[in-house]
């Protein structure tokens, strides 16, 4: 019977993975291309939108750890809130998609609509995020399940981030906007689907309802949650290897988000068209998505053998490498300049799904070296989330500014960004990664 639980449970989880990722991978690749090209945001009102979420961001993490760890007395369970979770995810990521006006150029509305899309679909991002990852810890306590669950999660997200292909092939990579919006419902429909699906199969895995005495210790250590928050913060952070994890995956963040976020417009501004045309492009944009998944399925046996830190480690000095020899070969290497950004792609994001590993034994390392009753992955996920998810913010408002600065939109200089100036621009691009 146990069993029979573990692996219905394996199978909800990367349900809730499919979903998210679908909506995820979708949302944060595309809404920077469409705010900036068809709504034609202003710099400044897309960077304001961007420090009110960093702001909403940390309120956010605070109030929903205390969401996740409230007593479930109060009527919000752990499943009741993801599937209200759910709910909000599908709505905020069709938010971005629908204009409320015909918008000019600078156009105060839409500053207004971004801050409102980010801060609606970051809310409930971050309430799915942090219940799966109580349900990661809870459920999958040993290291090799931890290392099954990963495969399984990644066949799932293998399948999710084909929504990307199937987005840039119906809508020539959005640029025909009504068959995008089409394909967004159809997407939110399929995700929705998906997300409840899960929710609804974890029911069956619910601790059982505890005696008085029981009701009375927990009370009692909700209690010391909520008023020892500090002090949890405090042993958390004073862990070296944590704040280690934390400094390199700050980096790690911002250097992903760097390239998801603008992908899109470092092909539109770096290769003509007449190079790569726009199946060819939705197809690179595709593989993007997809192989990092492939990657880390194809990598399982090298996990067992050398261990997901060298694995990670080897991923940082090829990306290097892969920058350097870009840099040599020039900005007029269309082909290798197209292969070298679908690249980095891969590696980083097959790397960004392997930190989940560090992260879940350094929940069990507190849970030893402190000796807890139980361990507390909200709160080391949220302080995770707390200190890594401004370089998110940071990264846009960085390229922004260095595309505004070289021309970006303006098709009096267009050309001089695709061909003279864009070396300088072109060097920033490949030594982000240092």
């Amino acid at each position: 019977m146990t069993l029979f639980l573990i692996k219905s449970t394996k199978v909800a989880y990367s349900l809730i993975t499919l979903g998210a990722e679908m909506l995820q991978s979708v949302f944060s690749f595309y809404y920077v291309k469409l705010f900036l090209d068809f709504y034609k945001i202003s710099a400044m009102a897309f960077c304001h939108a961007q420090i009110i979420l960093m702001i909403w961001n940390v309120l956010n993490n605070l109030t929903g750890y205390f969401f996740i760890n409230s007593n479930d007395e109060c009527g919000l369970g752990r499943r009741f809130s993801v599937l209200c979770g759910a709910s909000s995810y599908v709505v905020a990521f069709l938010l971005p998609w629908f204009p409320w006006r015909h918008y000019q150029e600078g156009d105060w509305l839409s500053g207004l609509h971004l801050m409102v899309s980010l801060c609606a679909f970051d809310s409930a991002l971050t309430y799915v995020q942090r219940a799966q990852c109580r349900l990661f810890m809870e459920t999958f306590t040993g290291h090799n399940s931890r290392q099954q669950l990963i495969k399984i999660n990644q066949v799932a997200s293998l399948v999710g981030s084909t929504s990307i292909l199937f987005c840039g092939l119906v809508s020539d990579n959005i640029e025909i906007l009504p068959n995008f919006q089409a394909v967004a419902i159809l997407i939110a429909f399929l995700a929705a689907v998906s997300l409840y699906t899960g929710m609804g199969h974890t029911r069956c895995c619910e601790e059982p309802k505890k005696g008085p005495e029981g009701n009375l210790l927990l009370a009692s250590e909700q209690d010391a949650v909520w008023t020892s928050v500090l002090l949890l913060m405090r042993q958390i952070l004073s862990q070296k290897n944590f704040y280690l994890f934390l400094i390199t995956n700050f980096f790690q963040v911002f250097h992903f988000t760097f390239f998801k976020n603008f992908l899109m417009v470092f092909v539109d501004t770096l290769i003509p068209r007449n190079i790569l045309s726009s199946s060819t492009r939705s197809v690179m944009y595709g593989a993007s998505f997809i192989c990092p998944q492939c990657l880390v399925l194809i990598i399982q046996s090298w996990l067992k053998k050398f261990g997901y830190h060298k694995i990670i480690l080897l991923s940082f000095y090829l990306e290097g490498a892969a920058s350097i020899a870009m840099l040599l070969l020039g900005q007029e290497s269309y082909y290798c300049l197209a292969l070298y950004l679908t690249v980095i792609m891969v590696i980083l994001q097959a790397s960004f799904y392997l930190l989940t590993l560090p992260l879940a034994d350094m929940i069990d390392a507190d849970l030893w070296k402190f000796n807890r009753l139980s361990p507390v992955p909200s709160a080391i996920f949220g302080c995770n989330a707390l200190f890594t998810r401004p370089a998110q913010y940071l990264a846009p408002m960085v390229i922004l500014s260095g595309l505004f600065q070289y021309g970006y939109r303006n098709p009096n200089s267009r050309y001089s960004l695709a061909h003279g100036q864009c070396s300088e621009w072109h060097c920033v691009t490949v030594m982000s990664r240092h």
